[in-house]
């Protein structure tokens, strides 16, 4: 004869099996009640009331010991962001206005160039002229200064 030997697992799953299906109709009964329906009602508002009275010891605590709550904590992140964004605003106008100085500075330089420019080429033009007027027949009508007197006034008028 062979001995069968107990395996404590067996049992264990046999037993959840047969009162599984019982405690299942059971808690199923229950939860459609309604006075379960109130019982859950007063669970929760207990729940939250202890919930809020541990808040505000926690922010009386906080106070307290000089701490601040999350909700200071919050308010300050948020004035940073703020602050940060009007550093980055201001930034950028004081860049936009260098770059604006810099080319009001480029057009002054650009300016007093041009108005060089336009000296040397009324010198030159003013040159021109003396030597096409030198080149030219003189009139009767005036009378052709010497060499030395139209080279002093040439020099004159260059300076």
């Amino acid at each position: 004869m062979t001995q069968q030997t107990m395996d404590p697992f067996a049992v264990w799953k046999s037993l959840y099996e047969k009162t599984e299906a019982n405690w299942n109709e059971v808690i199923h009964e229950t939860m459609q009640k309604e006075a379960f329906s109130e019982w859950m009602g007063q669970v929760q508002n207990a729940y939250l009331q202890y919930q809020g009275v541990i808040q505000k010891t926690t922010e009386q605590y906080l106070k307290q010991v000089n701490m601040p709550t999350r909700e200071e904590i919050s308010n300050v992140a948020s004035l940073i962001i703020n602050l940060e964004e009007k550093v980055d605003q201001l930034d950028q106008k004081v860049e936009e206005e260098l770059s604006a100085n810099e080319t009001s500075t480029e057009i002054s330089r650009l300016k007093a160039s041009i108005t060089r420019l336009d000296k040397k080429i009324d010198r030159m033009v003013k040159l021109m002229e003396e030597q096409v007027e030198k080149t030219q027949v003189p009139s009767q009508k005036t009378p052709q200064k010497p060499a030395a007197a139209q080279q002093t006034e040439a020099n004159k008028k260059e300076s």
